[in-house]
């Protein structure tokens, strides 16, 4: 009896714990797809391509100004052109969260996360009428 108990509990919980990851999952929404972009601090517009545009180009100016390239300098890497992958949500209330960073060198990525953290908060990303996680693809690419 006690066993059946157990392994009834444990069907129970594993459940729970895949529903939450399900909806969890659905709130997570692609910047290419979103029904109404996050909106950076600045941007105008009556349309969301002019809205992903304009926060696009803020981003890129905001990592173009803080990111410190002398890094990338003192590392010694090859010259040439240097790439580093950014992934980030911006969460229901418009922060930057969960910034992941991929990089042929780890010190590259710690700066491209700092940079990336530093963003401002924004006005969340909407879905259906709701406000959602929104996932966030950022290259970062410099020459050395």
């Amino acid at each position: 009896m006690k066993s059946k108990f157990t392994l009834l509990l444990f069907l129970f919980l594993s459940s729970l714990v895949f529903s939450q990851e399900e909806n969890d999952s659905k709130e997570d929404v692609s910047f290419a797809i979103i029904e109404k972009v996050p909106v950076y601090p600045g941007c105008t517009g009556n349309d969301n391509e002019s809205l992903k545009n304009c926060m696009s180009k803020k981003i890129g100016e905001h990592i173009a100004k803080k990111f410190r390239t002398s890094i990338a300098k003192k590392l010694k890497l090859e010259p040439g052109l240097q790439r580093i992958n950014v992934q980030f949500k911006i969460n229901t209330n418009g922060e930057v969260v969960n910034v992941y960073a991929k990089a042929s060198h780890p010190k590259l990525e710690k700066e491209a996360i700092r940079v990336v953290k530093s963003l401002p908060k924004m006005e969340p990303g909407m879905q259906k009428g709701k406000a959602v996680n929104v996932l966030y693809a950022l290259p970062i690419l410099f020459k050395i």
